[in-house]
């Protein structure tokens, strides 16, 4: 069966289900004799086996059985919580995310999980980890005039089978000595016998059949309603095979006293789910149908396509608008009006059809932090606060990373043992805060800790030593100029780290990439207090409000968050300081910026006795931008400058204007030292 046009599907729903196993596993850390966490656990286990099992995916979908296995016992009690056991289940999840990762990047999802495997098996047979046996994963190995083994979930299906009075047979495929591709003489078969029933079992395994790890001849564990003639007749019709052998299975063979117990607990919890099932589904209809008639999935690249035609639109309501006040017709003007409010409102459903709300970040990070925790000997608390703030999806595939590394930092830097804690009368247990909320037309995330904050004596005394700052302007720095020094690419060094309170890898790599989006990073913290970095990112990259200048016959545009207001000054009002021009505004010294000479437009001669200036701002940094005339505010299409051109100094993109002339679009942060 051709299943490629579920694979988008597949995947998003697998993420979906192992994102509740990851959740529900955490949540069973706290309240270990909460069984019914268990049971959801379960449920999306069991979804993610058969929905691999359905597409192909035998690596997932066997990791998943024993997954499943574990928690059959600890529902049935037959096993206990602990906290070794959720480090394997969770390492599982890893393992599963890994695959489908694969998968969605055109893999195949297959993955050495032996070790995995071995580790889940010894727990469901209530074996320590550490001195758990060498022996093979499959417990209830039995033989059949073959070398064919089976685990204990395999032995039950084969059970269940035979009790629903389907036949189990032992089927012998022989290919032909000169078959050519006989991966896919397999893969025939198995398509073949996959069509009225189901193989449990095969030897060489499909790992190894897949790969052509195996001489002429295979043989598989079958369970069917059809007839051993039938069965033979359907695989001798796939060519290059040359003998086809169909026998009953001895199941009677493979059955051991003491897994009896074990195996009919499982038929029972089978049983019991069954029941659990169905009292939820007599619950669930109403629900079901609610949630169905307001929701509908979405393909990205859709919307990605809409949103591009959209920009086209943008740029086409320019163009009217301008020609409109040029005609100065009244009709044409109220039409162009009332077009460019419904383009509005239309601009605002298709941003806000691309908002992903930001705990799709978020949500990886708790199993994070907590391995990171056990892995240093720490107690760290995470909170999570307004995980359902969303975001536009661009910038939400790019703040995963920074968040990492920011997290990272505090709980390996920032966050004291908890002997040390103790020691500075602080809880034994650190907290950790991830928060995220709206505000205007940006989002702020914080990433807030309670560690030992940083020190800003080792800081300064860091920085002069790589030579960061002098002396002099050391003595001058205010606090968050110190703390803002840790962001310099000086500290990211492992050697430097231990120094500096603990604080700096990469986060010069944070700074870049978070002002790359356009957004910005702020650091608060008070030495033995914590620390706080917040975050500021814009809404979307697509569409953007800037303040359009003219330098000399060029227009550029400079985005609005970026402007603190404009102004026009007179000549003999801008002083000199260090040999460069600035002005006095608003009490601060503000440097100025000739957009001319930096982007080297040729100048006229300028008799004016005035500066048009424009006032931008990067953190608690500010820079006068001059100009030779404003033209006005205007929303413009962001657009890359492709590959050729994507390190022009102080230039982010490029936008189309009404009239069709290309303005460029100042990066004006570059512009500020």
């Amino acid at each position: 069966m051709d299943t490629t046009q579920y694979l988008e599907v597949f995947i998003d729903e697998s993420k979906e289900n192992l994102q509740v196993v990851n959740d529900k596993l955490l949540e069973l850390e706290k309240e270990p004799a909460d069984l019914s966490i268990v049971n959801e656990i379960f449920r999306s286990a069991h979804t993610l086996k058969g929905m691999s099992a359905t597409m192909g995916y035998e690596d997932l979908a066997d990791l998943t059985h024993k997954l499943e296995n574990v928690l059959d016992a600890v529902r049935n009690e037959q096993i206990n919580v602990s906290a070794e056991m959720l480090d394997v289940l969770l390492e599982s999840v890893e393992y599963l995310e890994e695959m489908i990762m694969d998968i969605a990047g055109g893999g195949e999802g297959s993955k050495d999980v032996s070790s995995i495997v071995h580790n889940l098996q010894l727990i469901e047979a209530g074996e320590s980890l550490s001195t758990g046996t060498e022996s093979k994963p499959e417990s209830g190995s039995t033989k059949n005039g073959s070398t064919l083994s089976f685990d204990q979930f395999e032995q039950t299906v084969l059970k269940q089978a035979k009790a629903d009075q389907q036949h189990i047979f032992h089927i012998k495929i022989s290919l032909q000595d000169d078959c050519l591709l006989k991966a896919a003489r397999v893969y025939m078969v198995f398509e073949v016998l996959g069509q009225d029933g189901e193989v449990i079992k095969s030897l060489p395994t499909v790992e190894e059949l897949e790969d052509e790890n195996f001489d002429e001849s295979f043989e598989v564990v079958y369970i069917t309603k059809e007839s051993p003639e039938e069965i033979e007749a359907k695989v001798k019709k796939v060519s290059e095979i040359n003998e086809v052998s169909v026998s009953l299975f001895d199941l009677d063979a493979s059955n051991e006293p003491d897994e009896k117990s074990i195996d009919d607990s499982k038929v029972q919890s089978k049983q019991k789910k069954k029941s659990t099932q169905s009292k939820d589904e007599t619950n669930e209809p109403q629900k079901k149908q609610a949630v169905s008639n307001k929701t509908i999935r979405v393909n990205i690249e859709r919307l990605d396509v809409l949103m591009n035609l959209f920009e086209e639109l943008v740029i086409d309501r320019g163009r009217l608008e301008q020609i409109s006040q040029e005609l100065d017709h009244n009709d044409l003007k109220g039409t162009v009006e009332h077009m460019s409010r419904i383009s509005g409102d239309l601009q605002n459903i298709i941003l806000t059809m691309r908002m992903v709300p930001i705990d799709q970040v978020f949500n990886r990070f708790p199993r994070m932090v907590r391995q990171l925790a056990r892995d240093l000997g720490k107690d760290i608390e995470l909170e999570i606060e307004g995980a359902e703030t969303e975001l536009d999806r661009t910038v939400i595939d790019e703040i995963g990373d920074p968040l990492v590394h920011l997290i990272r930092n505090a709980i390996d830097h920032g966050i004291e043992m908890p002997e040390e804690r103790k020691k500075n009368g602080k809880s034994e247990t650190g907290n950790l805060l991830l928060k995220a909320y709206h505000s205007g037309n940006h989002v702020f995330v914080e990433i807030k800790d309670n560690g030992q904050g940083i020190n800003r004596e080792k800081v300064l005394e860091k920085a002069i030593s790589n030579g960061v700052v002098t002396d002099e302007q050391a003595d001058g720095m205010s606090q968050n100029q110190v703390n803002e020094l840790i962001m310099a690419s000086g500290f990211s060094t492992a050697d430097q780290i231990s120094d500096i309170s603990g604080r700096g890898v990469g986060l010069d790599v944070v700074k870049n990439t978070i002002e790359s989006l356009g957004g910005s990073i702020s650091i608060d913290s008070e030495y033995g207090v914590g620390t706080t970095f917040s975050i500021q990112l814009p809404l979307t990259l697509s569409i953007i409000s800037v303040m359009l200048v003219v330098v000399e016959e060029e227009i550029y545009a400079v985005p609005l968050s970026s402007i603190i207001e404009t102004a026009v000054i007179k000549k003999e009002e801008v002083m000199k300081a260090h040999n460069k021009e600035v002005i006095d505004f608003r009490g601060s010294i503000v440097p100025l910026v000739h957009l001319s000479e930096v982007f080297e437009v040729n100048t006229l001669d300028d008799d004016s006795q005035h500066y048009s200036v424009v006032i931008v701002r990067k953190g608690d940094k500010m820079a006068g931008l001059v100009v030779d005339s404003f033209i006005g505010q205007q929303e413009i299409v962001l657009k890359g400058l492709g590959n050729y051109l994507n390190d022009i100094f102080a230039i982010s993109g490029a936008t189309i204007l009404g009239n069709g002339q290309v303005a460029l679009i100042i990066d004006s942060n570059a512009l500020i030292k």
